[in-house]
């Protein structure tokens, strides 16, 4: 027989099971060696089919006994060449009961005859094993002939577990390989396309044959397949797996963007060495589209909730506009502009439904994320603040029109190439339009974006709508608090008076309502003067028309000719009346039960009122819960003056005080509200000493007083409105009063016409001495009937004639109609039709009855005394 070479190729066990192309392997080179000598007789490198099947070899002499004993043969059957060699291989390995059929095959086989079978074998137990090993071998026999010419045998033998291993391997990696859902294919160290499976195949085409040999560039655009063959070339060398790599392309015959996740490792032989590249890929384009929903259904919530807290937070238009702009750019576009209807913004009103799309807007907002983006819309460009309509057969004229929003055609060559025209409406009104644009890059509006885009336009056009209504509800209140102001430059007897009106300033950070603060000079009978200053606490439209309600209140308390601190508590039940059901008859039962008054149903005030008599020079001084008057004197440091205090109008139950204070001529009396003399910037105290220390030259003009004091106090912060009501003592002089006490008796009435006479021809009013005759005569008449004690008369002339009637009496005259047939009855109403004005007033010692005469101006005639007489009867 021939001889089998003693030694053969060693190899390691298999490190993985990478056995899908082992056949194939088994003839290839590494990566870049270079095979030397003849390829013929190259030797296998490791990892070759005979490493992976474990083939072992012996040969059978002419005696039927092992003559030759490969490696392999003592790992398959453990048993050494030295022991092996010499023995009966059908007495040594094979069973008993086989021995006879093993036997008469052995004779076959040295007879010349081939064999190939499964023989069932057993070894012997060895220093390693107690028990003896069997097993199933697949033996091919080959008849041989030794140097001598006798017939020999050489025997392959392979374990059949091993090619069971192989063949249940084989069948799985195909399985894997041919059946599974996602593309994959394997690449050979040369990034050639090696193999394919079906899946793969399916998509791109033909059989999995006819990918064989391409590379990356066949299937992907030539920089993606740039990016894919160098991460290829990183597995293969450094052996790092990729995972969830994204890769983009397009299938044959379609325009479709597709993306795929793909997976690779290195494959390597069973000696480990390098033979390929496995790549796994899955289709995600569905995934990816999904996720960009997702991503811009965040990016739109996170817009929202960024409108939400950016947007309306002014009452301004025009702010409010433009904090819609800072939230769409660049985050939902690349421009945005926003226009107003130019009625909304002159102070129009608006009326509700679909306006004309040709109207005259207003260019209140820009703004661009690009430097070379101007304007939008066709034609000239529209700079903010300018007013400019839109055709009528344009697409924003009919966006405006119709309410809806519509896409805007791209200009051809021009930057822009996405535009949205969404109209802003707010409670069914179409009050301008916001149109948002996106330049050439950008990916074009879609129906989520347009939707998102009418949301934000929405809510803005809320915030702009609201901010209408301030505006237009601020104008009718602060024209309602001016209104009820003292009109021009207030008149006094015996008092030079100056005042200042400053309303809270509104800005677009910092919006100021309208609040309550007013100040009034009303004149009472006997040259007296009613100074007042109040605030109602709260702002807006309500405050000022409780502060108008209060101060028609002090002006009718004030006509009745109360005390000062009568005025304030019947104030006082007025303004607890004023944010309860029912008013005045509501005050009315919170003044009976003080302590149970709802103070949330009631508007507070503070109050000074103040009662100046030009002829004594003393002024009484009442408080409700008010800053303190400050008074200045002739040559003195300015003060402030010590009038209690007293509670707030509204809160009830306490009484208020009076304080008598005689000014001397020149003293400047200032009285004014807190928002002169507070801000968030100082205490009060400091306002108040500033305030005071401003008044340093009260012989100036008041005017300049005035001025002076705003503008060292900074009364233009605009926190709170500020009333300032100045007022400089100039007592009636001495010659112009006339005084007399008259006794009761009969003889008085002739006496005080005689006084009265001569006093009216010493002032050169003798046009007015008939009928101011006949006047003291009647109501010194009335005194002596109706009256008691002594009688004082009092003329009194500045701008008019003044004539008082003083008695002790506590009752007060009354007007009546006489009879034809009364011989008296008359006397009230001849006064009341021969005087401008007359009426009676409480005094703390009886009541005072007066009646007032028009100087004579040359061009009017007095009402003749004899003719009002006769129209009596």
């Amino acid at each position: 027989m021939s001889e089998i070479p003693a030694k053969a190729t060693e190899s390691k066990d298999p490190s993985d099971g990478a056995r899908t192309e082992a056949a194939e392997d088994a003839v290839q080179v590494r990566p870049g060696e270079v095979p030397s000598g003849d390829a013929m007789w190259q030797s296998s490198p490791p990892g070759s089919i005979y490493d992976y099947i474990k083939v072992a070899s012996f040969s059978i002499g002419p005696d039927g006994l092992v003559d030759q004993w490969s490696l392999r043969a003592e790992q398959l059957f453990g048993i050494p060449a030295g022991r092996a060699v010499g023995m009966d291989p059908i007495e040594a390995f094979i069973d008993p009961d086989l021995h006879e059929q093993g036997q008469r095959k052995m004779a076959e086989i040295l007879d010349g005859r081939e064999w190939t079978g499964v023989v069932p074998f057993r070894t012997p137990p060895t220093a390693d094993t107690e028990h003896a090993r069997e097993g199933l071998a697949e033996v091919y026999v080959m008849p041989t002939r030794t140097e001598e010419g006798e017939r020999a045998a050489v025997c392959i033998v392979v374990d059949v577990r091993t090619l069971r291993s192989i063949e249940t391997d084989l069948a799985a990696s195909q399985a894997i390989f041919g059946q599974s859902p996602f593309g994959f294919v394997l690449i050979d160290p040369d990034l050639r396309v090696r193999r394919v499976n079906y899946r793969f195949a399916s998509l791109f085409g033909g059989t999995p044959d006819d990918h064989r040999g391409k590379g990356v560039h066949d299937y992907l655009p030539r920089p993606e397949a740039e990016r894919v063959s160098a991460t290829l070339r990183r597995v293969l060398e450094t052996g790092d797996s990729i995972t969830d790599m994204h890769v983009t392309g397009f299938l044959p015959g379609s325009d479709e963007r597709r993306h795929w996740s793909i997976n690779l490792y290195r494959v390597r032989s069973g000696s480990g060495r390098p033979i390929g590249i496995a790549w796994l890929g899955t289709d995600i384009t569905a995934r990816r589209a999904a996720a960009r929903e997702a991503a811009a259904a965040r990016r739109n919530l996170a817009l929202l909730n960024e409108a939400g807290a950016r947007i309306g937070n002014s009452l301004d238009l025009e702010t409010t506009a433009r904090e819609l702009l800072d939230v769409v750019v660049p985050g939902f576009c690349d421009l945005a502009t926003v226009d107003l209807y130019q009625g909304l913004l002159a102070g129009d009103e608006t009326p509700p439904g679909l306006a004309d799309g040709s109207a005259e807007l207003r260019r209140v907002a820009f703004a661009s994320a690009v430097s070379d983006g101007p304007f939008l819309g066709s034609g000239a460009p529209v700079p903010v603040g300018a007013v400019h309509h839109y055709p009528f057969n344009s697409p924003c004229a009919d966006a405006l029109r119709t309410a809806r929003p519509l896409y805007v055609p791209a200009e051809e060559g021009g930057l822009v190439q996405s535009t949205l025209a969404v109209p802003m409406v707010a409670h069914d009104t179409v009050v301008g339009l916001a149109q948002f644009a996106r330049t050439k890059g950008s990916e074009p509006f879609g129906d989520r974006d347009r939707d998102l885009a009418v949301e934000l336009a929405a809510r803005a056009a809320v915030c702009i709508d609201n901010a209408r209504l301030y505006r237009r509800e601020h104008e009718r209140a602060l024209i309602l608090q001016r209104s009820l102001l003292p009109p021009g430059d207030p008149v006094a007897s015996g008092l030079d008076i100056a005042c200042r009106y400053l309303p809270g300033n509104s800005s677009a950070d910092r919006p100021s309502e309208v609040g309550g603060d007013w100040f009034d000079v009303i004149e009472l009978p006997g040259h007296r003067t009613a100074l007042v200053v109040g605030d109602v606490m709260g702002r807006g439209l309500r405050a000022a028309v409780a502060m108008g309600e209060l101060r028609s209140a002090v002006r009718t308390l004030a006509l009745l000719d109360l005390e000062p601190a009568e005025v304030l508590s019947a104030l006082d039940e007025i303004a607890r009346g004023l944010g309860a059901p029912g008013g005045v008859q509501q005050a009315t039962r919170a003044a009976r039960r003080p302590r149970e008054a709802d103070l949330s149903e009631v508007y507070l005030a503070t109050c000074v009122y103040a009662v100046y008599d030009s002829v004594t020079r003393r002024c009484t001084f009442a408080n409700a819960g008010h800053l303190p008057p400050v008074l200045v004197e002739p040559g003195e440091d300015a003060l402030m003056l010590d009038v209690p205090p007293g509670m707030p109008l509204g809160v009830g139950g306490e009484p208020f005080e009076e304080v008598e204070v005689e000014l001397p001529e020149g003293a400047l009396l200032a009285l004014y509200t807190d928002g002169l003399v507070e801000s968030r910037d100082h205490p009060l105290d400091e306002g108040l000493q500033a305030f005071v220390g401003a008044l340093t030259d009260p012989s100036a003009p008041l005017e300049d007083v005035c001025d002076h004091v705003l503008a060292t106090l900074d009364s233009h912060h605009g926190e709170d409105d500020i009333a300032l009501l100045m007022a400089r003592v100039q007592g009636l002089p001495t010659d112009s009063v006339g005084d007399w006490t008259l006794p009761r008796e009969p003889r008085s009435v002739g006496r005080a016409r005689e006084y009265a006479r001569a006093r009216l021809l010493s002032w050169d009013l003798e046009p007015l001495v008939d009928t101011t005759e006949l006047l003291v005569s009647e109501l010194v008449t009335n005194a002596l009937r109706y009256g008691e004690g002594e009688i004082r008369l009092r003329l009194l002339l500045d701008r008019t004639l003044v004539c008082e009637v003083w008695d002790s009496g506590l009752v007060q005259p009354r007007r009546r109609r006489a009879r034809d047939t009364d011989e008296g009855g008359r006397g009230l109403q001849l006064v009341g039709l021969l005087s401008a004005a007359w009426g009676s007033r409480r005094t703390p010692r009886g009541k005072t009855v007066w009646f007032e005469l028009p100087l004579p101006d040359g061009e009017n005639g007095m009402v003749d005394p004899a003719e009002a007489l006769l129209s009596l009867f």
